[in-house]
């Protein structure tokens, strides 16, 4: 019972990842008709460079900072419970890759491609998962420091991650 539980889990969270990843496809097509017709082949170029970027930086940087788990450790930890850990990344990524696509949108035709990735690395990979690890994750102290001053801590939602 407890595999079948773990499994739908799984599964629930996984089609909630693809149906954020759409999203993505949404952001794209609002703004290739943002832009001019001569650029929007690079708009979507821009769009899907900045998807790339957002999966290395929250890969790399940005879900350590946030949860503590890096993904150098062995399978055996990555796969646990049905590879919750791994659904629940790409699932976190989706969100985190939505920052800059929402972005990108108001930024059409007036940022250069470089800078604008930079620009994504450094949302993804730190300043979204610090916010995401204090309000999700309990991390820095910050929670607990509302707790004492004002009798609650931030609530975004129960995420029950457990």
């Amino acid at each position: 019972m407890e595999a079948y539980q773990s499994g739908s889990n799984v599964l629930f969270i996984l089609l909630g990842a693809i149906m954020v990843l759409a999203m993505h496809a949404g952001f794209a097509f609002l703004e290739l008709g943002t832009v001019r017709k001569k650029n929007q082949v690079n708009a979507l170029v821009k769009i899907l460079a900045d998807f790339a970027m957002s999966t290395l930086a929250y890969f790399f940087v940005g879900y350590g900072i946030a949860y503590g788990v890096h993904f150098f450790s062995g399978v055996e930890t990555l796969m646990a419970k049905n590879g919750f850990e791994l659904t629940k990344f790409f699932f976190l990524l989706t969100f985190a890759a939505a920052i800059p696509a929402i972005i990108s949108g108001g930024i059409a035709e007036r940022a250069k491609f470089h800078p604008q990735l930079a620009a994504t690395f450094l949302l993804v990979g730190f300043v979204y998962p610090f916010f995401e690890g204090i309000a999700w994750n309990q991390a820095f102290g910050i929670q607990a420091w509302l707790k004492a001053s004002f009798g609650e801590a931030f609530h975004d939602f129960e995420v029950g991650w457990k």
